[in-house]
């Protein structure tokens, strides 16, 4: 008789969760929203990048090089939240998560656009990474409660072709801004996004995790999951590959501002160049799922990290050649094929290094995006600061990190 009577209450719990016809948005709407909140990120990161130069100067940084530090500050508040928010949604809730995480944002946001100091707008920079880590992370699992299997992968792939687009609309977007008004107003149209982002989760998605299958928060399982990442040989050796093709990728983050405006002189054209590989990368993502159905994930991982080695190298004898400036078409051509390597690469060193992991993939996942992510803004960092007035020192990173993630992903 308890049984029957558990088994009645947790289908009611289970209905109540359920969203109503009436509430539950459609399939492009869900799509549309899914897509939003992860992009939230990408659209803090993009939609700044046109605004460095001036951030610096109004901020009075007294080295060119320093002003990518606020794009570094973003990316160690990701890598921080994105290990804390998995957990934190398994006992709250999806939605109480993700509406923690824009607020945590917005608080950046509005930091952004008071300070005076440097170190003020990296602190905002931080807490927007901070905050944007979360609809990042759990939305993902708010796709998992409803979906799974191919019906999961289907879902993903239309995200991400959506997810694609709202980076590039935010740097034209910026760079439009810069035109008309000062670099603060950025930051308030950032702003603006988060809190629509906040009102639109709020008023068209329903919970998707009833409360009867939510846990106790707890630091152990983190723990664990990172002992347990360490432990495994392979976890670990695919997480350094994947933190070295990452590192390229905020590398060229932290230099594509330089290499555009200061050496091709593209003004208001930035956007469109530096979305060159934001392009590449999602198209090959796309493509990825195709690819996986002919070739194994490890073989395939292997054949792009050595294209991506090649490439590399080869561009950078052409760079040197070229006293360090080779001509724009051929640096933007260079671009979109190491990017394409990318699309392909970051997504399966992910899913090769969580193989071993999934009787704890929930937080693993946390813990194996944060480590990638940590050592990445590391590497990066460096690139970034060895910028030299050439692509020199960017191409000599993607070489050097191609080869390192060869050497450990084989």
């Amino acid at each position: 008789m308890s049984s029957t009577r558990g088994l009645t209450e947790d289908r009611a719990a289970a209905a109540a969760s359920k969203p109503t016809k009436e509430s539950r948005p459609g399939a492009r709407e869900f799509v549309a929203l899914t897509a939003s909140m992860m992009a939230v990120y990408a659209v803090l990161i993009d939609g700044a990048m046109p605004a460095l130069a001036a951030i610096a100067v109004g901020l009075g940084v007294e080295h060119a090089n320093q002003a990518p530090y606020i794009i570094s500050a973003f990316i160690l508040g990701m890598a921080l939240g994105q290990t804390f928010y998995g957990p934190l949604s398994d006992s709250i809730g999806r939605k109480p998560s993700i509406y923690l995480g824009l607020a945590v944002c917005a608080v950046g946001c509005v930091i952004s656009i008071a300070s005076t100091t440097f170190a003020a707008m990296l602190i905002g920079r931080f807490f927007q990474g901070l905050g944007a880590a979360a609809p990042r992370t759990v939305t993902i699992a708010l796709i998992r409660d409803g979906h799974e299997g191919a019906a999961m992968g289907r879902v993903m792939s239309f995200v991400l072709a959506v997810f694609v687009i709202l980076p590039i609309l935010a740097s034209i977007v910026a760079q439009g801004i810069l035109l008309i008004a000062d670099w603060r107003f950025i930051f308030a149209a950032l702003f603006a996004w988060d809190l629509a982002i906040f009102a639109w989760l709020a008023l068209r998605q329903p919970e998707t995790l009833p409360r009867a299958r939510r846990k106790p928060f707890s630091l152990r399982p983190l723990a664990l999951a990172v002992r347990e990442t360490f432990a495994s040989r392979a976890a670990l050796r695919y997480t350094l590959a994947g933190s070295f093709i990452l590192g390229g990728w905020f590398g060229y983050v932290n230099s594509a501002r330089q290499i555009f405006q200061d050496i091709y002189g593209v003004g208001a054209g930035f956007p469109f160049y530096y979305s060159v590989a934001t392009l590449a990368f999602g198209a090959m993502s796309l493509g990825n799922a195709r690819l996986l159905r002919h070739v194994d994930m490890r073989t395939l991982c292997r054949r792009a990290t050595v294209v991506a080695a090649v490439l590399s190298g080869t561009f950078f004898i052409v760079t040197y050649a070229a006293a360090g400036c080779p001509p724009l078409w051929a640096t933007t051509v260079f671009i979109a094929a190491l990017f394409a390597c990318f699309g392909t690469l970051i997504g399966n060193f992910t899913s090769l290094a969580m193989a071993p992991l999934g009787h704890i993939a929930g937080v693993a996942a946390g813990v194996v995006s944060s480590l990638t992510w940590l050592l990445a803004l590391i590497l990066g960092a460096i690139v970034g600061q060895s910028f030299d007035g050439t692509l020199l020192p960017l191409v000599a990173g993607f070489t050097v990190l191609s080869v390192a993630a060869l050497a450990v992903g084989k």
